[in-house]
């Protein structure tokens, strides 16, 4: 069977899920909650899942949703995740995914799909540097807790 990309469904949770704790293990963070994931995808809609499968096996997901792009007065998407199963890395999977989210941007009108990755994430960024321009934008997380709390590290003006 040839490799298709599609809209996940009902019947791939518990593969997705297998995905999924994977792609949190390689980054070295615990499983969020994936029952709360999957509702947020399969019910709420505020992420859609791609998947990728290859002889009736899922072997990859993409997680991506929509954001305005106010200063160029149009929308994007966002890839929070892409992980395709370590054992069938070099079947295409990957790649499929990426060429099926430049597809769905296309027909959806969006300007661009962004997303970021390790620096030290060679293997992704061999297939990211053959689809996609790497940009000098520099990502910044700020932590919505407690605003009486010290920064962490002086600021300088």
């Amino acid at each position: 069977m040839p490799l298709v990309v599609r809209p996940v469904a009902e019947p791939d949770r518990d593969h997705w899920a297998e995905l999924y704790r994977g792609y949190a293990a390689f980054y070295d963070v615990p499983a969020p909650d994936l029952d709360h994931l999957w509702r947020r995808i399969t019910e709420l809609g505020e992420v859609e899942c791609l998947v990728a499968e290859l002889d009736g096996d899922v072997v990859g997901l993409a997680h991506v949703r929509a954001f305005a792009r106010p200063l160029e007065g149009d929308w994007a998407g966002f890839l929070d995740d892409l992980f395709v199963d370590p054992g069938r890395r070099g079947s295409g999977a990957g790649e499929a995914l990426l060429e099926h989210l430049r597809a769905l941007a296309r027909e959806r009108g969006w300007g661009v799909v962004s997303w970021i990755t390790g620096a030290d994430n060679a293997v992704a960024r061999r297939l990211y540097d053959r689809v996609a321009e790497a940009q000098l934008w520099v990502t910044y997380d700020m932590d919505p807790g407690d605003s009486d709390k010290p920064a962490t590290r002086p600021v300088q003006d």
